[in-house]
Formats: structure tokens, C-alpha cells, sequence
């Protein structure tokens, strides 16, 4: 169950167009789904802008879904907390992981108890970090996202494999680590 309520700073005196072009109303989710009750964050930016400087993801959200990523099993019971477009084409499946529903048809997935154990999961956002992704493209910003964004940049050195051994446009090499950076919003159809 997704709540949301507005926070307008209080300011006197201001001219109401000023007060649009000057302050983006902050906005409050509370989240209720199967792994967070009672969590509350803000949206502070608007939505998929003031990204950080060095991150630059090449996939929105919503087109990562579309694309089918996480087996399908990610986004199950939480789609109240995000905009309904974003599954309208998404592929799931909520009663199990399914590698055929990721573009690249297998499974670049690691089981979340691993992620759990090695510390990679942040309190706030217990899926991991395509959860922190969605929440930051909504306007989030946390104390974890210089640590996010860090371990996204990370990630290149999939790319530059890639590039090293497969021929352009050969979907077909390599296609665990392709699937895995469409997890963390590289398009690597492109590679």
C-alpha cells in the first residue's frame, strides 16, 4: 500500500509562481509490501533528474522491466509503491524466479541471502540495489547512494570485457554478464 502526502515549505511572502519555479513540493511514500512495513522516505528531486554526476545509467527502470530482468520475481508486490506504466509491458512472474523471462534468457542472479551476507544491502532498501535504483529515479536521495552509485560505476569492467571478446552486435557472447548489466541499467544490447 503506497501513501503519499505533500510537504509545501511555509514561506511569507512569496509569489505563488516563484514559489513553483523555486520549490518542488516534497513529497512523503510510505511503503507497506512483503519486505517493509511503515518505511517512510522522501522524494526530494524530480523524477529521473539531478542525478549525481557520475551516474548515468543508459535504462530506466521501467525499461529494464520491460526488458525483463531479476527472472521476473523483483517488483512482484511492490508495484503500488511505483508508477503503473512501469508494468504495464514489465515481465514478471510472482511465484518464481524465471530466467526465461530475462532478455538474455539466463540467470545472472545471485540468491538475496548472498547479497544479505555480504553486507551489500542497505536497511532501507532490503531487495537490494535495483530497489535503491527505482527509489533514486523517483526522487529519493539517502545516505547510501554515494555506495550505490560507486558499486554501479563498477560495473564497466563488464562492459570492457565484452568489448575485448565479442564481436559488435553478437548478443549471443556472453550473455550472463550482458544480462547482469541490464540488472544495473547498462544497456548492453548496445556493446
Amino acid at each position: 500500500m503506497l501513501t503519499e502526502s505533500l510537504v509545501v515549505p511555509r514561506l511569507f511572502p512569496a509569489h505563488p509562481r516563484l514559489l513553483r519555479e523555486v520549490f518542488m513540493p516534497t513529497v512523503i511514500v510510505q511503503v507497506n509490501d512483503l519486505m517493509q512495513t511503515n518505511y517512510n522516505y522522501e522524494r526530494i528531486e524530480p523524477v529521473g533528474k539531478n542525478y549525481h554526476p557520475d551516474f548515468r545509467p543508459e535504462l530506466k527502470p521501467e525499461e529494464m522491466l520491460a526488458l525483463g530482468v531479476f527472472g521476473g520475481k523483483y517488483m512482484t508486490d511492490c508495484k503500488d509503491e511505483f508508477p503503473d506504466e512501469w508494468f504495464k509491458n514489465a515481465k514478471l512472474c510472482s511465484e518464481r524466479h524465471d530466467p526465461d523471462l530475462n532478455f538474455f534468457g539466463v540467470n545472472a542472479s545471485q540468491p538475496l541471502s548472498v547479497w544479505q551476507k555480504k553486507g551489500w544491502i542497505y536497511e532501507e532498501d532490503p531487495r537490494g540495489w535495483f530497489q535503491w535504483y527505482c527509489r533514486y529515479y523517483m526522487g529519493r536521495r539517502c545516505r547510501d547512494d554515494e555506495r550505490q552509485i560507486k558499486r554501479w560505476i563498477g560495473m564497466r569492467r563488464h562492459i570492457t570485457q565484452i568489448k575485448r571478446n565479442c564481436f559488435e552486435a553478437d548478443l549471443n557472447c556472453r550473455r550472463k554478464q550482458r544480462q547482469a548489466l541490464l540488472h544495473w541499467a547498462y544497456d548492453s544490447r548496445k556493446y
